[in-house]
């Protein structure tokens, strides 16, 4: 009796299976994976890498422009800068506190290099 449902039940799965509609459903599976393919698009995984990434690199950034401000302030203290180490150690404080990009960081074409893997 148990075999007797078992094979009503794989001969409804295999006349399901070869329905049109599951067909179609294949077909449109397909032409959606092709068609995703061709566009500049990144999976949710690779978003959540590229996001701690940039986590990283956002607390990174802040303990260096911490470390610069440090630095100028010894500087100031000595009083002893040479005027060009000075005027780069200000221009470069200058730009961080504005929150301007620096030069080429916006270039797409500018080279990138992750220095951690999340």
């Amino acid at each position: 009796m148990n075999n007797f449902f078992n094979d009503i039940q794989g001969k409804i799965n295999q006349a399901l299976e070869s329905t049109p509609a599951k067909d179609i459903e294949r077909n449109v599976k397909a032409m959606m994976t092709q068609g995703f393919s061709k566009l500049d698009l990144v999976t949710r995984e690779e978003f959540d890498i590229q996001a701690q990434v940039l986590a990283k690199t956002r607390a990174k950034l802040e303990a260096l422009e911490l470390r610069v401000v440090e630095l100028e302030s010894r500087l100031a203290a000595q009083g002893t800068s040479s005027p060009s180490a000075a005027s780069g150690l200000a221009a470069a404080s200058a730009a961080a506190a504005s929150n301007e990009p620096l030069p080429g960081a916006t270039d797409p074409s500018a080279p990138h290099v992750i220095l951690d893997k999340p």
